[in-house]
C-alpha cells in the first residue's frame, strides 16, 4: 500500500488503499434477471451497473437524470455499449424518484418483475458488501477513512471493522447532515442494528458535490488525486491530523474509491449528486 507524505500529518501514518466499490456495493445486488438503477449523466455507477450486467447477464436499464443530449458522452455511450437501456426523467420527476408514485410508473413501465436499485447504490445489499472491505486490509490500522456520497460505503465499513477500530467518513456533498441518519438505517436494514464506531465529518465539502477553492486545487496537483471525492477526503485527513484530532502515532488507512485507470476530467464531471439529493 501507497503510504501519503505530508509534513501536516506530523507523527500520523496515512496508507492508501486503492478499492473501487461500486463492484463491492453491486456484489450481493447481482441476483436478479432485471435491474433498474438511477443516475446523472457521468455517473460512475450507471456504468458500472451497465458493465455488470453484460458482465452476467442481466438486462438494466438506466434512468438518467434531465434530458437526453446526444451524441451520449463517453460514460453513457459505454452504459449504452454494455447493453443498458438508457430513459430519462425531468428534474422534478427524478427528485422524486424515490417515491412510490414514481416508482409505480417505472415498474408500469418497465415490468412489474424488475428490481430497482437507488442512485448510488447504497442499499442492505451494498453494505454486506462493502462489509467485507476492512477483512482485506494488510496492514495493521487504527482508522479507516472514505469519502461519503450515500453512506452505503462508510455504513459497511464500520460494520466489518474489528473490535477497537473506527470509521471516519468526509461528506462530499454541502448539507449533508442527513447523512448519520442515512448511514444508520443502512445498518439497521442491512443487519438489524447499529454501530457505534464511525462518524461523518461534514466540514471538507469545499462548496458542495463537485465543487472546489484555490486550496484542493492545489492539493489535487501537487498529489494528482481525483478531485470529487478522494481529495476532499485526504486533505481533511491532512488538516485535521494538523490540528491533532489524531493521536501521534495513528495509523489510517484510506480508502480511495474508484478504478485507478479512470481519469480524473471523468470523474470529476457532475453525477447524479450534484443536485445534493442522493435518494
Amino acid at each position: 500500500m501507497e503510504e501519503l507524505l505530508d509534513p501536516g500529518l506530523g507523527r500520523v501514518r496515512v496508507f492508501l488503499m486503492h478499492d473501487d466499490n461500486k463492484p463491492r456495493k453491486l456484489k450481493y445486488n447481482l441476483g436478479h434477471r432485471r435491474l433498474l438503477t438511477f443516475g446523472g449523466a457521468y455517473s460512475n455507477h450507471i456504468r458500472a451497473v451497465a458493465e455488470a450486467g453484460a458482465r452476467h447477464g442481466i438486462e438494466t436499464v438506466g434512468v438518467i437524470r434531465g434530458e437526453e443530449h446526444l451524441p451520449l458522452n463517453p460514460v453513457l455511450a459505454r452504459a449504452a455499449a454494455c447493453g443498458m437501456t438508457l430513459t430519462y426523467l425531468d428534474r422534478a420527476a427524478y427528485r422524486r424518484k424515490h417515491t412510490e408514485e414514481v416508482r409505480a410508473a417505472l415498474r408500469a413501465r418497465w415490468g412489474a418483475d424488475i428490481a430497482i436499485l437507488p442512485e448510488g447504490g447504497s442499499n442492505a445489499a451494498a453494505v454486506r458488501g462493502c462489509a467485507e472491505l476492512p477483512g482485506e486490509i494488510p496492514i495493521g490500522y487504527d482508522v479507516v477513512c472514505c469519502p461519503v456520497g450515500t453512506g452505503g460505503t462508510l455504513a459497511g465499513i464500520a460494520a466489518g471493522l474489528p473490535e477497537g477500530r473506527r470509521a471516519l467518513g468526509f461528506a462530499v456533498l454541502k448539507g449533508a447532515g442527513f447523512l448519520e441518519g442515512e448511514v444508520a438505517r443502512l445498518q439497521r436494514e442491512a443487519y438489524g442494528r447499529t454501530w457505534s464506531n464511525w462518524a461523518v465529518n461534514l466540514d471538507y465539502h469545499f462548496g458542495g458535490y463537485a465543487k472546489s477553492t484555490p486550496a484542493l486545487d492545489a492539493f489535487i496537483a501537487k498529489y494528482r488525486v481525483e478531485g470529487v471525492y478522494v481529495a476532499k477526503m485526504l486533505y481533511g485527513i491532512v488538516d485535521l491530523a494538523r490540528r491533532g484530532a489524531f493521536a501521534p502515532g495513528t495509523r489510517v488507512v484510506a480508502v480511495v474509491t474508484g478504478q485507478p485507470s479512470t481519469p480524473v476530467d471523468v470523474c470529476a464531471a457532475p453525477t447524479g449528486f450534484d443536485s445534493g439529493e442522493p435518494r
